[in-house]
């Protein structure tokens, strides 16, 4: 095992560890008390997803026009709602994001989606918030290809961009307050009430029995270590394939996206690093991983038992994983485009 990999998996093993001694028992044997999880304060790794956050509704509301505008784009037909279709639970569906002139991208398109409890963007965190994030795709020459000046050109041409735009800043319509826009609008995009949320907060009832064998399962099995916080994701940093090799099974060359973070710090031990997605709303962002290899939700729970925790599912065990991560669909937001 490569030595970067072996420190790794001590890591994760410490935290498999660490993960165990903060959750908290039963308080009677044979009692189904709902598990109440709240904030390191209280030495419990998930909390739910708030109702609301605080946002500036003037920012929310032109955000949301610049998030579905096609004119950010050098052709007019690509927005960011084109990769992170809202009503496709954030993402697109597709393996890899599709550009302008239908040019393929290199990784699958994350859900936009709780993005506001990442603690970095992308897959490979090269952006370290939502307003750095949203002038990545506008300058990549595969996806929007074009520039701020070329975007703000256009843009001023609208007389209700350039009024809403000063209404909010002095200086205007500017490239600043554009990303300001975008990303104080993706803020907004939470999935509140799902029905493990609502097991959190005390309804005992909210998950199935199958859902909560696979709540204890995702426990004891060690997902926790990775998938915690508020976002079960986004928190963290992880090798893809530390019990094995995920990339020489997968059957297709290498490709400069399969190294992760490594394209992003260049040292050697990030090789293989992204961030660990969020499970939010995991049953309907298919495909899965930066790759878009894996199609189904099923799958995706096989790979990640062999190839970050050395475990070989039983059928009963992944369909309670499967029914646990079910339970994660939060309240999608109803925003018209």
């Amino acid at each position: 095992m490569p030595r970067s990999r072996a420190i790794l998996l001590l890591f994760l093993t410490g935290l498999f560890g660490l993960a165990g001694w903060l959750l908290r028992a039963p308080e009677e044997p044979g009692t189904d008390q709902p598990d109440s999880y709240a904030s390191p304060a209280t030495e419990q790794p998930i909390t739910p997803i708030p109702d609301s956050l605080a946002l500036d509704a003037r920012k929310v509301e032109l955000g949301r026009r610049l998030f579905h505008d096609k004119r950010l784009s050098r052709d007019d037909t690509v927005s960011c709602a084109s990769c992170h279709d809202l009503k496709m639970a954030g993402g697109d569906g597709q393996t890899v994001a599709v550009g302008v002139q239908r040019q393929m991208g290199t990784v699958n398109s994350p859900t936009v989606l709780n993005s506001a409890f990442n603690f970095s963007q992308f897959w490979d965190g090269r952006a370290s918030t939502l307003e750095e994030q949203a002038q990545g795709p506008v300058h990549n020459p595969i996806e929007m290809a074009s520039n701020w000046a070329e975007v703000i050109k256009k843009l001023s041409l609208d007389a209700q961009y350039v009024r809403d735009f000063q209404a909010i800043w002095p200086d205007g319509m500017k490239a600043a307050n554009i990303q300001s826009a975008i990303a104080e609008f993706e803020r907004s995009l939470i999935t509140p009430h799902s029905a493990f949320d609502r097991y959190l907060k005390g309804d005992s009832q909210a998950l199935s029995p199958e859902a909560r064998k696979g709540w204890d399962l995702f426990r004891n099995l060690g997902c926790i270590a990775c998938h915690q916080g508020v976002n079960m994701g986004g928190n963290m940093y992880a090798n893809l394939g530390v019990m094995g090799d995920f990339f020489a099974d997968r059957g297709k060359p290498l490709e400069k996206s399969d190294l992760g973070r490594y394209n992003v710090t260049g040292r050697e031990e990030d090789r293989h690093v992204f961030k660990v997605p969020t499970l939010r709303n995991i049953a309907l962002t298919a495909p899965y991983f930066h790759d878009g290899s894996i199609e189904k939700l099923e799958q995706s729970v096989d790979a990640m038992a062999r190839y970050q925790l050395g475990v070989e599912l039983s059928e009963p065990d992944r369909a309670a994983l499967v029914a646990f991560m079910q339970s994660l669909n939060g309240r999608l937001p109803v925003v018209v485009p």
